[in-house]
């Protein structure tokens, strides 16, 4: 079968906020460049349109670079390279206001200037909102933006499956068009990977069904490690059921969580947030709530136990003139009005802060290749991620790959044709035979569940050696199991059962890289907490670490030193 062959200087993959953001700076840095787009999805439909509550930069008299720099170092445990964190915080508001230009409508204060709102573990009010449907408002101010550059080409509903790596030098990607079922190679002197996290890992997420770790897989095995894997974010405050997000800037807004007693437990005991209380980081605040229900103080409903996020002392016209989208998913979803009732919620995956191994370019260890956004560890977040950082890591370091990619892409040859096109064929053969295999006996939805409910019960808030353990023993036996699973259609056009296998596949990467290094770090640090070694310890584990992927078996996992700085390690309390 023929292969076709489409060229361009860079090729992107992903089309959320991240990618649009690098293929934005990719044609300002020199409109001679052609730039491929591959994604999965329509732009539109990519995860950073659901994000609700804000993005981070400095904006007010009361603000500045350092306190900023600080909350975010305090914030990753110590565990985020300080060059990464003073760089991000100086670009921050640069990105923020470039993006009003573009034409994101940023709510504003009474005398005209921009609106912020408070977050969690930030120590002034930070965070720039547009209401509380800030993603969509970004997303479509970025995408709206990127048409005006014909240069940019886009690839919808493409799905790459492989790197095309030749001489230790990427050389674009093989996509599978999902429309028709043919194996394309797209071309590029430099490669951008942009595809969001891996939240479907685990059963209880607010990850939408594309978050399946597609690019962290491609980079994993073409030999780029996967860093600080084992650090996973719980959002506090999820709908019980499906995992739907209630977000910050409900807390931001004033908002009070209670247990049945109807305390605000945050304030009545000791949980290390203190003054902060509901404004606490992420991952104190979900492990506080799981203490309260251990001890007997939570709710019972049909999808088992909860707190209560109290808004009704807000009233109406506060939360509809600030957080909409907040009471219209309560009362769309669970029939809870927040003017008149409290919001049922419990801690719900939300974000990954490992990813793909970069320096502060987005550069990877294979020459030509770069990531950015949920997929990359930079590493900006270290052990926790601070709320509302993460939509504006997509556009500082989203702008600094792209043009760390078009310095990279000048003078650099497309490579041998023929390499590529024997790496593209073994690509076709492996995708047809998955496509065609009906003699198996497993079936996807099984194995998706089974991954779930193991990555809950090992690598949840609270982890321990036994069910970690068990954990990386049964994704060992799924990995061995997912070479028996049948397909049931043998279509070409729109194919979403060979997409959705192929997912499970990058899935099953992911999770193995989180279990195997979760084992690895005894101690407890952001969001990595075990009972059985209950504090942070910097003398063995002030350390990244770097899961390598190893055909055949567990990922080898390896260190790499944290960038210190200004900021000297300290307890964490607030």
């Amino acid at each position: 079968m023929e292969i076709e062959s489409i060229s361009h200087d860079i090729v992107i993959v992903g089309g959320g906020g991240a990618g649009l953001r690098a293929a934005i700076a990719v044609a300002e840095a020199d409109p001679q460049l052609s730039i491929g787009m591959v994604s999965k999805v329509y732009p539109m439909r990519s995860h950073t349109v659901s994000a609700e509550g804000g993005a981070a930069a400095v904006a007010r008299e009361d603000d500045n670079f350092e306190m900023h720099g600080f909350d975010t170092v305090k914030g990753s445990d110590f565990l985020g390279d300080q060059d990464v964190i003073q760089y991000f915080v100086q670009e921050a508001p640069k990105e923020l206001a470039l993006l009003e230009h573009w034409g994101c409508p940023w709510s504003r204060n009474e005398d005209g200037s921009v609106a912020t709102r408070a977050f969690g573990g930030m120590s002034t009010k930070r965070t720039w909102y547009a209401t509380d449907k800030v993603g969509f408002h970004m997303l479509h101010s970025l995408f709206q933006h990127s048409m005006r550059f014909e240069q940019i080409v886009r690839y919808d509903e493409q799905f790459v499956t492989k790197l095309l790596v030749e001489d230790g030098v990427v050389r674009g990607v093989a996509s599978l068009n999902i429309r028709d079922g043919v194996l394309r190679i797209i071309r590029g002197r430099a490669v951008i990977l942009a595809t969001g996290g891996a939240g479907k890992i685990f059963p209880f997420t607010t990850n939408g069904n594309i978050k399946t770790g597609d690019g962290m897989s491609l980079a994993y095995r073409a030999g780029v490690p996967l860093k600080d894997m084992e650090f996973v974010q719980y959002h506090p405050t999820g709908l019980p059921g499906t995992g739907i997000l209630i977000t910050e800037a409900a807390r931001g807004e004033g908002g009070y969580l209670r247990n049945k007693d109807e305390e605000r437990f945050l304030v009545e005991r000791d949980y290390g947030v203190g003054t902060k209380a509901e404004l606490g980081p992420r991952d104190m605040i979900s492990r506080a709530i799981i203490q309260e229900i251990e001890a007997g103080r939570g709710l019972e409903g049909a999808h088992g136990q909860y707190m209560n996020l109290d808004l009704t002392h807000l009233g109406e016209e506060k939360i509809q003139a600030r957080i909409p989208m907040v009471r219209e998913l309560s009362k769309l979803y669970i029939d809870v009005d927040p003017v008149e009732a409290p919001i049922p919620i419990r801690p719900v995956v939300h974000y990954m802060m490992g990813g793909i191994d970069t320096d502060i370019d987005g550069a990877t260890s294979i020459r030509g290749l770069y990531a950015a956004g949920e997929c990359a560890s930079v590493s900006l977040n270290g052990a926790n991620r601070l709320g509302s950082n993460s939509l504006t890591e997509c556009l500082v370091f989203g702008a600094r790959a792209g043009r760390c990619a078009v310095d990279f892409s000048r003078g650099i040859d497309e490579g041998s044709d023929a390499n590529l096109r024997a790496q593209a064929e073994e690509e076709v053969a492996r995708i047809e035979a998955l496509r065609n295999k009906r003699s198996g006996n497993e079936k996807i939805s099984r194995l998706r569940e089974e991954l779930n409910t193991t990555m809950e019960s090992g690598c949840g808030v609270y982890r321990e050696e036994g069910s970690m353990q068990a954990s990386c023993e049964t994704i060992d036996v799924i990995k061995q199991r997912l070479a028996d699973v049948s397909l049931q259609d043998g279509s070409r056009v729109f194919n979403t059962e060979l997409i959705a296998a192929m997912e499970l596949a990058n899935m099953v990467d992911c999770a193995e890289a989180v279990a195997r290094c979760a084992v690895v770090r005894k101690e407890s640090r952001g969001a990595h907490t075990r009972r059985d070694h209950p504090h942070r310890d910097d003398q063995n584990f002030l350390h990244h670490s770097l899961a390598y992927y190893e055909p055949g078996s567990p990922p080898r996992v390896g260190t790499k030193p944290v960038t210190l700085g200004k900021w000297e390690p300290e307890e964490r309390k607030y």
